[in-house]
């Protein structure tokens, strides 16, 4: 009776333990992946997101909220984990220079209850470019008067 007291004792031990690793490796991998995800995730949507329209007018490069939104969300579902929640905040999106605050909180296997994340991954993205401005841009941008990178304002029916 010892024996067999003793090899159960043995099993419980090697599978309580395996279990133990899962959830950490879980949790561990998690973030890394997460991390990834959101990184790509992000460029690639803030890509599709750029107004050519914009650029070619202006020589500025300018992405379009409601696209960077859509793409990012949709980039997002085709490649996340199904077997996790997913908690995704845009917190900040300036189309002029581009700038992208992302924030998004999973759950892993240990989570019980919907409101607490176990993994929080934040991303902050600016979109860089090359691109050499022509001298009149330049000059317009100089010019605290220049109505290049102002906002419009409408006042009784017209905008300006």
């Amino acid at each position: 009776m010892n024996k067999a007291m003793l090899t159960v004792g043995i099993i419980l031990l090697a599978v309580m333990s395996l279990l133990l690793i899962n959830v950490l490796t879980n949790y561990q991998t998690g973030g890394e992946l997460d991390y990834y995800l959101v990184k790509e995730t992000t460029e690639s949507a803030m890509q599709d997101a750029i107004d050519v329209e914009y650029l070619r007018q202006n020589g500025l490069i300018r992405i379009d909220k409601e696209r960077f939104a859509e793409n990012f969300l949709r980039r997002f579902a085709d490649s996340v984990d199904l077997t996790r929640g997913y908690n995704i905040k845009i917190y900040d999106i300036n189309e002029v220079p581009p700038k992208v605050s992302v924030k998004v909180e999973s759950k892993t296997v240990l989570t019980f209850d919907d409101t607490a994340a176990d993994i929080t991954t934040s991303y902050d993205a600016i979109m860089e470019s090359n691109n050499k401005y022509n001298a009149l841009i330049e000059s317009e941008l100089k010019d605290a008067n220049s109505d290049v990178g102002k906002g419009i304002t409408c006042k009784e029916g017209s905008c300006k």
